[in-house]
This record gives structure tokens, sequence and C-alpha cells, in this order.
């Protein structure tokens, strides 16, 4: 591999990265160019202010007027007023600018992670998304709201420094362009290995994040099995991991500032001592030479703060990397050219040879075909791995077909627009997902549009109204991260009241009621049967006794229908759903036997 390359590849790459930062700020162009003028003009005015006190020194010094002195002094003190006014103005405004564009990209990355479909997910932990929602965009605002104003204050003072250095002795400026070739060698060097430790950083990060965030997401858990030194172990091994690549960046860093610093000022010793002699043999005034070193130290002070200002830069186009791989990625599921919306679905729908396989090759569901009529209530039994959860997920689109065609109301799926056909569907899951609000908010969220009234009234039809009067405010009440103030019936329930108020055509219930207790199932059971009424609806579920009054059984194995028909039509053949009825419905007074 050809070190030279890398080099300048990863030039070309900061260069690009930088683009698409700057990129940002481009909906605000106007008032961003009137910033940038504005900080030109404070820089111009400051680059006056040592011409102005070399005219001071030699009106006091060798020509003794008083006059010009004052005059010199009150002009002086007018441009400090106009310098700070402008900065002010300039670096305002191009701070608003930066932080207007961050936000602008917080709320397009967010909203591109809700385009992004499941594919993604499953192959990301939830932490390292969120580090790059936050950390990953927290630097990025870094080089905008910072970085930004610095970066034309810095260029046109460095310019325009060295052009009246110039001006003022060109023998004593070479001392100073006998620096830079270093300086530039040192911020190229360094600057490259600080951006990949940056990047390394900001991965590392991301993944003590999601450390963090899976052991404390699963706390119960972990307390059930003790294993809180565990996690704690495991934390504190990703933020030393991360604390050793944070070390390693600020010894270069520190040593490149620190080498900076030591050129400059062994350079100012020169300045000093060659302009002194200069001012004794008579070659240049006591003024020059005081303008000549406050544009030394101003030369200074701005390389040294592009150092930083490079540094930072780095440490932004590791995150942004991140951020725009994010931005690249495509979601899985959209509409396709010329997709319909559909306002409303009966509710039929037929799967016509569907195969579906996941990423790692394993093919799921193999050649798949049935109908259901609308309204009509159909089971899906069998053993675990069968494919029974895959193919509901198909149903609204969470995932496509390799191949086959799934139709609803005679109409390809695909050729619906995602939103209005998942509109027309809900999905009571086995674990329900409930938000840190209230009880009102996370029912409501069925229905955004929602009234009161139609809240209570869908909650009675979920035989929650009850138990939501119990609690300390009723319908106002906080149920704790994930609903973890609330039993298992009672999320439940809280689902079911949130599905009634979207009021779907079709109806998928994955295993909704078997992980809980009898007397929560029984309640359960009832508001599923409200639910279910005029609406299509599939139901998995491990417990037979749940599913014999659906109006067809389709029993899968191994990625196939392999049986269909009614509860007794399936009881007669003697097949697979047979065997898996009589091993849950063993007689009681014959032992059980284990081979």
């Amino acid at each position: 591999m050809d070190p030279k390359n890398d080099e300048q590849r990863s030039v070309k790459s900061l260069w690009k990265t930088l683009r698409d930062i700057f990129t940002l700020s481009k909906p605000y162009r106007l008032r961003f160019y009137l910033a940038v003028a504005a900080v030109l003009i404070a820089s111009a005015i400051w680059l006056t202010v040592p011409l102005g006190l070399r005219e001071l020194l030699d009106a006091v010094f060798e020509e003794g007027n008083r006059e010009l002195l004052n005059l010199l002094a009150v002009a002086l003190l007018i441009l400090f007023v106009l310098q700070a006014l402008f900065s002010f103005l300039g670096n305002y405004h191009l701070e608003w600018v930066g932080e207007r564009a961050v936000t602008d990209l917080r709320k397009k990355v967010y909203e591109h992670l809700h385009r992004l479909g499941f594919r993604f997910y499953a192959e990301r932990r939830l932490g390292e998304i969120t580090s790059r929602l936050t950390n990953d965009v927290g630097s990025i605002r870094t080089a905008l709201t910072d970085s930004l104003p610095q970066l034309f204050t810095i260029t046109f003072s460095l310019i325009g420094s060295v052009g009246l250095m110039v001006m003022l002795n060109w023998r004593l400026s070479l001392v100073i362009f006998v620096t830079v070739p270093f300086i530039t060698l040192a911020t190229r060097y360094f600057g490259q290995k600080i951006r990949l430790l940056s990047k390394g950083i900001q991965d590392e990060l991301a993944d003590s994040t999601a450390v963090a965030e899976d052991a404390l997401g699963a706390v119960r858990l972990v307390k059930a099995f003790v294993r809180e030194d565990y996690e704690v172990a495991r934390y504190q091994d990703a933020v030393e991991k991360l604390f050793g690549t944070a070390r390693r960046k600020m010894v270069l860093t520190q040593l490149f500032w620190s080498g900076v610093g030591i050129l400059f000022m062994s350079t100012l010793v020169i300045i000093f001592w060659y302009g002194g002699q200069e001012v004794l043999a008579g070659r240049l005034t006591a003024g020059d030479l005081v303008a000549f070193i406050i544009y030394a130290l101003n030369i200074s002070r701005s390389i040294s703060q592009t150092s930083r200002l490079y540094a930072a830069v780095n440490t932004a186009a590791g995150a942004s990397e991140r951020i725009f791989e994010l931005l690249d990625e495509v979601p899985e599921i959209s509409d396709l050219p010329g997709a319909r919306h559909v306002s409303r679905l009966e509710g039929r729908l037929k799967v016509d040879n569907v195969w579906f396989s996941y990423d790692d090759g394993r093919t799921v569901l193999k050649g798949i075909s049935f109908d259901a009529d609308a309204g009509e209530t159909v089971a899906l039994v069998g053993p675990s791995g069968a494919g029974k959860t895959t193919l509901l997920n198909l149903i609204p689109r969470f995932y496509d077909p390799q191949e086959g065609v799934i139709e609803a109301d005679g109409q390809d799926i695909r050729e619906l627009t995602v939103k209005s056909l998942r509109e027309q569907i809900s999905v009571v899951p086995q674990e329900v997902h409930l938000f840190g609000t209230s009880i009102r908010e996370n029912i409501r969220y069925g229905n955004l549009d929602a009234t009161d009234e139609e809240i209570i009234r869908a909650a009675k039809d979920a035989n929650a109204h009850d138990f939501i009067l119990e609690t300390e405010n009723g319908y106002d009440s906080m149920i704790g991260e994930k609903g973890v103030k609330l039993s298992g019936g009672q999320r439940q329930r809280l689902a079911i009241a949130r599905a009634i108020l979207k009021n779907p055509a079709i109806l998928l219930l994955d295993e909704a009621t078997s992980s809980l207790d009898s007397e929560s199932e029984a309640q359960v059971q009832e508001a599923l049967y409200r639910l279910m009424q005029n609406r299509t609806t599939f139901v998995i579920a491990h417990r037979l006794s749940t599913v014999q009054h659906a109006d067809r059984i389709l029993v899968m194995d191994n990625g196939r229908i392999t049986e269909t028909g009614t509860h007794y039509e399936l009881m007669e053949n003697g097949g697979l759903y047979n065997h898996l009825y009589a091993l849950q419905f063993k007689d009681p007074d014959k032992p059980e036997t284990f081979v």
C-alpha cells in the first residue's frame, strides 16, 4: 500500500467532508455572506491598529507632536469600537448560521432514521445510532459554530499581516517566512493522525454508549442474574479503551501546539533582536519595529489558532463521515414511482408464492400461498422458527419478499404508499412498547387527533378504564420508561386500546397473551374479541386453546404451510396440529415421560 496515495486520499476526503459540512449552511447564504463581510471588515480594522500605533509612537518619540498624539489616540479609540461592533455582528451571525445548520442536520438525520427499514436496525445497536445523533452531530456543531467564525478571521488576518509586514520591512519578513514550511509540514502530518484518532474516538464513544444502553435497558434482567459487577466491568473496559485513544490524541495535539509555539517564540526573539539592530542602524523607526512585532504576534496567534482549528476540523471530519454514511443509507422499503394512496381497505388479503430470506442467506419462508377474506380470523400455528412472525412482518411491509406477491383488496401492496398501507394495519405484539409519558398520550398514539371521549371509549373497550381510574392521576398518570409501573396485562390492554383507536382494517396479533396469567389473559382476550370484530385478523398463538374458534388455521413448519383447516378438521387429520395440541393437553392423570 502506497503511503503517499493514502495521504492524498486522506486530504481529498478531508476537503470533501469540509465541503459537505459547509454545504449545510447553504440555505442561509445571504446571512452568511453578510456575516463574513462584517468579520472581514473587523479584521481589516484590526490590521490598521498597528499602523496607528506606529504613527502614535513616531509622533511622540520623533516629532514630539502633542496635537497629532491626541488625534491618533481618539482615532484608535474609534477604531477599537468599530472593530468590536463589526466583530460582534459578524461572529454572532456566523454562529447563528452554524447553529441553524446543525439544527437542520439533527432533524434531517432523525427523519432519515425513521425512514430506514428493520434490516438497518437489526444490524446496529441502538446505542451506536444514538451516539451518531448526539455526539457526532455535536462535533459538527463545534466545527460550524466555533471554527467557522474563526476561519475567516484567521485567514484574512494572516494574509493581511504578512502583506503589511513585507511593506514595512521585507528583509525582516524573511525570518517569518522561513518557519512557514516547517509549520505546514507539521500541520499535515499531525492533522491526518489526529483525524484518524478522532474518528476512532467517535466509534469507541458509540460502542461505550451502546454497552450502557444495553445494560440499562435490561436493568431487570441484570439484577435478576446479579450481573451488576459484570456490566460495570464491561462499561469500564469500553470507556478505558476510549480514554486510551483520547490520550493518544491529546499527546499528538499538545506536541503539535507546543512545537508550533516554540518555533514562533524563537522567531519572535530573532525578529526582536534583528529589528533592534535595524532601528539602531537607522533603517527602521521604533514605531515600525513595534508595528512589525505586533503583526508577527498576530501571525503567531493566527497560526496557533489555525493549528487548533485544524484539529477541531479533523475531529468534525471524522464525525461527519459517520453522519454522512448514515444519511447515505438507502431505505430498503419505500414508495414505488406512482404508488397509490388508499384511504380504506376492506381487508381481503392474498399471499401468492412468497419466498423470503434474511441477509444471512437463511430461507425463512418457502412458497407461502393463502387467501384471507375480509373480516376473517386466520391463526398461524407451528413450532418456533417456522416463520410465523416473519410472515406477519411482510403484510405491513416491514420487509419485502424476494419472490412472490402479497395483495390487499386485489392490489399489490408494493403499489400502495407505505404510509397509507400501514395506516390500515395495527400490530399487537407479545412485548408491548409504551412510551414514558402519560396513559392518555400512549393511547392517543393510535390516533393523534382523537378526543378525550374517544380515548376513554377505547380504554373501556380494551378493559383498561377501571384500572386507569385506580392510578394516582388517572389518564394523566405517568407510566415510567416502557411502562414499568404497569403489569403485563395492563400494558397489553393499553396496547389494545391504542389499536382500537387506530381503527384498522387488518389486525396482526403476535402471541399477544402468551406471557399473561389466567386472570389477565381473560381480560385481554375479551378486549381482543371486541377489537377483532369486523376486521381481518391474523393471530399467532402457542396456546392452541386461544385459536380454536378461528375461521381458518394455517399450520407452518420449516417455512412452509403444511396444513390448512378449522380446529376440528385439523384434529381429524392427525397431522402436526393434532400433535401440537396433544402435547399441550395431555391427560393429567397420565405420568409424563421424557425421551
